[in-house]
Formats: C-alpha cells, structure tokens, sequence
C-alpha cells in the first residue's frame, strides 16, 4: 500500500511588489521566474491582489527568503558595448573585477558571461565603447556566440533589426540611461549582498529582502543610482525632509528589478507588422502619447522615449503563461498592431488584448529632472468591453485622424491646431475608457473646432481633408437630452437641396463653417458660403440665415433655406431666447454634429411646452423662416403652393429693427388672409434683433412647428389660396 503525500501550497503576499513604482513591478516578474526555474517549483503561479502580488508556491514565506538568501543563482547580465560597463579602461571595475575573479558557485554563469566578454572586447581591438556600424557588428557577433543565460539580457536590452542596434526605452539606450549603465550596477550591488568567493548573504542581506520583498522597514539602505525605475527613490530636490536627499536604494530592488526585465526578451519578428520602429516591438511597448494623462502634457511626446503598458492578472498565472504573455506582447485593432498610447488604449476597450487579464498599468519614459528619464506612471487602464471606443474607427476614414497626429507634431504648425489635437487625444483616451455622453460630446465639439480652424489655415487645409462623415451611432450616444444639444442637431440638420453644374446637391451647416466642398469630401477653397467666425453665436447664426437665404435665391430654393433634416422643441427656444443655454456649447456641438449622418436617425418628441411663455414675436416670424417641406406637413400651407418670404426680414433682424421686422411680416400675414390677433404688432421692447434672429434660424420638429401656428391661429382660409399665390411671386 502506497502513500501519497500532499504538496502544500503557500500563498505569500509580497507587500514590496507593488504595481508601481516600475522596478516594483519589476521585482513580482523575477520572483516568480527565479521561484519556478530555481526555486524547485515550476508550477507556482502568481496573481495582483489589491494591489499587491501574491505568490502561490510550495516555499512558504521563510523558505522563499531561505532560497533567495541561500541558493539564488544571478542570471549574467553584462554589456561590453556600452561605455562604464566595466570592460574599459575609463569605466569603475570594482564589481566586475570581484565577480570576474569569484569563487562562490552561485556566480559561475556571471563568471563565464564575463569571461566571454572580455575576450570578445581583446578580439574587437576595443580601447572604448564601438560606436555606429562597428557597434552593430560587435553586438552580431557578441550575440552570435555568447552563453544560453547571457542570451536572455542581449535580447532584452537591444533588437538587432533593421540594419542597425534598437533600443527598448525598458532598459534605456541597451541597458544605460546616460552615463549609469544598469549591468555594471548591478555587479556592484550583488557584492554588497553576498561575498563573492563562499557566496553566502552578507549580514544585511537579509533584512533587506524582507523590506524589499515584504515591505517591512530596514536599515541599510545606500546612496546609489536606481535609474528610471523608481523616480521616487532617485533623491534630488524635494526627494526628503530637506530641500535636497541622496538617492536611497535598496541593493535587492536593484537586483530583482533587472532580473524582472529579462521577461521582457521575446521574439521581435512576430511584433514587427506595422512596419514601425524595432524598438517599440518590444513587449506592450507603443509610441509615446502621454497628453492623456495628469502626470505628462501633450508636449513631453517630443522627448519620451515611448511608453509602456504591463497587465496585472486576478487569477493565478505560472511562469510559463506569463512568458507565453509577454512573448506575444501585443495588443491590436483590427488587424494592426496598436502604434501608441491611444491605441493601445483602443484595443484594451475592444477586449483585443490576451484574455485573463484586469488592467493595465501604464508608464511614459518621460523626461525629467534635467535630461535624466523617468519611468512615469501614467494611469490604470480597466481591461473591459466600451463599445463607445469603437466610434474612434470612423475618425480614422480617409486617414483623418492619423493626419491630425502627424500635423500636431510639426513644429511648424499653428499653436492652436497642436492644442487642440492634443485636446482631441485627451478626449479619444477619455472614450476609450468611458461611454457617458458628456465624453461623446467632448471629442465631437474638439472634431469640429479642428475642422473649423482650417477655415483660416491654408497650411493645415494642405495637410488635413475634411472630417470623414460619420454614422448616426454619434448622435445617439451623444444625446444628453439637453436644450443645447436638441438645438445644435437640429442647426447641424440644415439640409437645402439645390442643383449646380447641373447636379443636385445639398447645402448643409459644414459649409457655412469651413470651407468644405458641398460633397464633404474636400475643401472648396473659393467658396463663399463660409460665414462662421469666432464672434457670438448669435451673430454667427444671423450670418448663417442671410447667407442660406441668398443662396436659395440663387438656387431657385427660397423655400427650402432653412429646411433641416431634424428639430429643436419650443422649450429648448424658449430657454435659447432667455438667454438660458450654453451657446458656446451649441456652437461646437453643432459643428461636430454637422458631419454626422443624421438623415436615418428618428428623433422623438419632447412632452409639450406651454406656447404662450414664448416671445409672441418669435411665433409670429417663425412661419417665415420655416421651410415649405415642414409647412406643407403639418397642413398649414396648401400643397404646391410657397410661402412668401420677403428677403429684408433677417436684414432687419441682424439690423436690430425688430419693429421693422413683425411690421413687415404682420402686413404679409394679413395679406395671406390670416385672422391675427389684435390690430397691431406685438410689442418688441426688450427683444434683441440678433438672438431673434438666431432662434428663428433653428429648425423646430413638425410637431412643434404645428403647436406654435395652432396657437396663433396662423391658419389660412381656403379662399385665401389665391392670395398666397399672388403673395409668393412678390
């Protein structure tokens, strides 16, 4: 009869693991490496929990200290192409010479890594670091023939595609930033934890590894360079109680956070799709786009190195499947891999990442204090389904959006486009992550002011075609339900229908802001239907009326100028009229909405508003500046019969003569045969010619339109029908 005895397993939580500072997270990817490659457990597995990594293993919490105190074998990390690596005569030799001379077992590899260097440097003739193509040549051939455990480092700190050396901003320039070259750290650090000929731990050694690991507190901590990996231990101005600190390293986070790099080692050849640079197809690194969050500004994407995104995991992964991970590394919309920050933000709201995992924890190579970079947390990134984020797709038709990218980045481009691109990127980061219609309507007014802004840009109308069309999907989720927002979509619904060149075509709201062709496809730079400038809406609006009214005229359409594919309600003109609404938000709403297809969405009816808190002015001009189309509808003009329209109406109106205006208009109405009310015009006091005339510009829904003529009994008798037809050709 046999016994099996049952494996224990321990979970140990690793408050020293944490998913930042980036050596932090660093140290979780060594532990469970080193744990399951010399550890005696291979299938210990590990998951983030609250923020802190807990290792699943057979090695409870005193025998995981035990093996990395007692039995922990350095993996040999060395590189002789750098200058201060140790292998020059300029460069500090303490902690190579030590371990190049040991006699402890546990750094045989190193030993060998080092020996093998040193002889590659005697046969490359090498007084210094190689420099341009004797560097690539140096690097074939260091790799070519060095040791299986050296491999790792050399693909993890360069990738040798593309005719030259690339550098993953993980490990700096090829593992340096500057002048601190990590390897030659790192040597110098494992001589302060063990001596270098029995091996064993130094007397701090140990304590230090509880703090590291565990996060307890410990004496010992020394004044060394740490890098990019953990700013806040770095020192400098404000680094401590005074107005200046040293740095304050831990030897082991130095130590485990590099070993935690070597993950970081795959495959280049299966990354290299998207025909970018070799060095941003490393692991879950993108092209930096950092304008998104609080930690950076548009302006530091000049200098960053890139930026890099590492998942966290709820369930228990081994190192097998966290290799397999990393090795594939990538995230992808459609069928290219992401670029850069937003699109790798992109794929995580499409699920187009490994499955399995919660988040993501983002960092920019950002530079800081002077010209040292820092590994910069951005933001955390929830790895869910945002159906919202695909609506970003359709910005990218025609190449628009990757357009606005490339012009921002030009130095020669007008400050205000690059500020609002970088605006626009903060906002698409922003849907990426949520699907509130207050961030759909963000990135729609940002869409329409860049596409505004060509109006007086020659330069930007060069580089940028007009806003691609875009579906009804943007409406929907943008509609908050707002007066503002009834209002902007019923302006950016303005549909006249005209021929020209003897083809028909539609004049809608777009033309009127930019010079925007009447097919929407390209720019129109003779136009002179662009009235729009950066005055009050008000204004604008008035503009918007004269223009379309002479154009109907023009186009034998003086019925149809301000006919609009949907409409405002009586209560959204009324709150306008009031001086209630947000016109600045209208105005961009209205010019990202103008690119919308708006013509099969079904635009329901607002509960009613009481007609007679409007201004009586209002509803006696608004059946002229109501097109045939809706006045035929709701029954109040005979079919094929127009509705006169004398053109010093709006004149007047932008004119401030609004008693000149309902004068003018209580006369047509009269002779159209309607019963009005009283003997005179109502009274203008207090009304303003201009925001009259904008809220008159805006189309109401038929239903709206049919309330407001029943209210004034502005329905003409049937004799009348002559009297309309003599009227219409006035």
């Amino acid at each position: 009869m046999t016994t099996e005895t049952k494996t224990t397993i321990h979970e140990v939580e690793l408050a020293g693991c944490t998913p930042t500072p980036l050596g932090s997270y660093l140290k979780v990817l060594a532990v469970l490496r080193l744990v399951a490659e010399q550890g005696g457990d291979p299938d210990a597995t590990g998951f983030w929990r609250d923020d802190v990594f807990v290792l699943r293993s057979t090695l409870d919490r005193p025998a995981l200290l035990q093996f990395l105190l007692e039995d922990y074998a350095p993996t040999p990390l060395v590189a002789p192409w750098n200058g201060g690596s140790g292998f020059y005569p300029k460069d500090n030799r303490d902690g190579i010479d030590a371990l190049g001379s040991s006699t402890a077992q546990r750094f045989a590899a190193f030993r060998d890594a080092i020996a093998y260097a040193r002889a590659m440097v005697q046969r490359a003739s090498l007084l210094e670091s190689p420099k341009g193509a004797d560097k690539l040549a140096f690097l074939l051939a260091l790799r070519n023939g060095a040791p299986e455990a050296l491999l790792l480092w050399i693909d993890a700190a360069v990738i040798l595609a593309d005719g030259e050396p690339r550098y993953p901003p993980l490990l700096g320039t090829g593992g340096n930033d500057g002048r601190l070259d990590f390897t030659n750290n790192q040597m110098q650090r494992l001589t302060e934890l063990f001596d270098k000929d029995s091996g064993s731990a130094q007397d701090a050694a140990g304590p230090l590894l509880q703090a590291s690991l565990l996060g307890r507190p410990a004496d010992g901590l020394r004044d060394r360079a740490i890098g990019q990996f953990a700013p806040g231990s770095s020192g400098g101005p404000n680094g401590g109680a005074g107005f200046d600190s040293g740095a304050r390293v831990n030897p082991w986070d130095f130590v485990l956070m590099l070993e935690g790099a070597l993950a970081f080692a795959a495959s280049v050849v299966r990354r290299l799709e998207s025909g970018g640079q070799a060095a941003l197809a490393a692991p879950f690194t993108v092209r930096s786009r950092v304008g998104s969050a609080g930690a950076a500004a548009a302006a530091d994407d000049g200098d960053a190195r890139g930026e890099i995104w590492l998942p966290l995991w709820s369930a228990p992964m081994s190192q097998a499947e966290v290799a397999t991970l990393f090795a594939e590394g990538r995230a992808a919309i459609g069928q290219r891999a992401a670029r850069d920050g937003l699109d790798f933000a992109r794929a995580v709201a499409r699920l187009g990442v490994d499955r399995g995992l919660h988040a993501f924890q983002r960092f920019g190579f950002l530079m800081r204090s002077g010209k040292a970079f820092l590994a910069t947390p951005l933001d955390r990134v929830a790895v869910r389904r945002n159906a919202a984020a695909d609506l970003i797709d359709e910005l990218e038709r025609h190449d628009w959006l990757p357009r606005v990218q490339r012009h921002a980045r030009d130095a020669n481009a007008p400050g205000s486009f690059r500020a609002l691109a970088a605006q626009l990127d903060a906002a698409l980061f922003a849907l990426t992550q949520r699907s509130d219609r207050t961030t759909v309507q963000r990135v729609l007014r940002l869409a329409g002011r860049i596409e505004g802004l060509c109006a007086t840009s020659v330069r930007t109308r060069e580089t940028l075609c007009p806003l691609p069309q875009l579906s009804a999907a943007w409406a929907l989720r943008a509609d908050d339900g707002s007066a503002e927002f009834r209002i902007a979509q019923a302006l950016a619904g303005l549909a006249m229908r005209g021929e020209q060149d003897g083809r028909s075509v539609v004049a809608g709201l777009r033309q009127h802001l930019a010079p925007v062709g009447l097919d929407a496809r390209g720019w129109h730079p003779e136009s002179h239907l662009v009235c729009w400038g950066p005055g009050p809406l008000d204004r604008n609006l008035a503009a918007v009326a004269q223009r379309r009214t002479l154009l109907a005229t023009r186009w034998g359409a003086a019925g149809y100028a301000l006919h609009g594919r949907s409409g405002a309600e009586l209560a959204d003109l009324h709150e306008f009229l009031a001086g209630r609404t947000d016109d600045r938000r209208i105005a961009e709403l209205a010019a990202g909405l103008a690119a919308v297809d708006l013509n099969h969405r079904h635009f329901g009816e607002r509960p009613g508003h009481r007609v007679d808190a409007l201004s009586a002015c209002y509803a006696l001009l608004k059946p002229f500046f109501t097109s045939d189309a809706t006045l035929h509808a709701i029954g109040w003009l005979p079919d094929g019969l127009p509705m006169p329209r004398p053109p010093a109406l709006a004149a007047r109106l932008a004119a401030h003569d609004v008693p000149g205006a309902l004068a003018l208009a209580w006369q047509r109405l009269r002779g159209l045969g309607i019963a009005l009310p009283g003997r005179h015009p109502p009274g203008a006091s207090g009304v303003a010619g201009p925001r009259l005339l904008a809220a008159l510009t805006v189309p109401l829904t038929h239903h709206a339109t049919a309330r407001l003529v029943r209210w004034l009994d502005l329905t003409p008798a049937a004799s009348a029908a002559a009297s309309v037809t003599d009227e219409s050709s006035t």
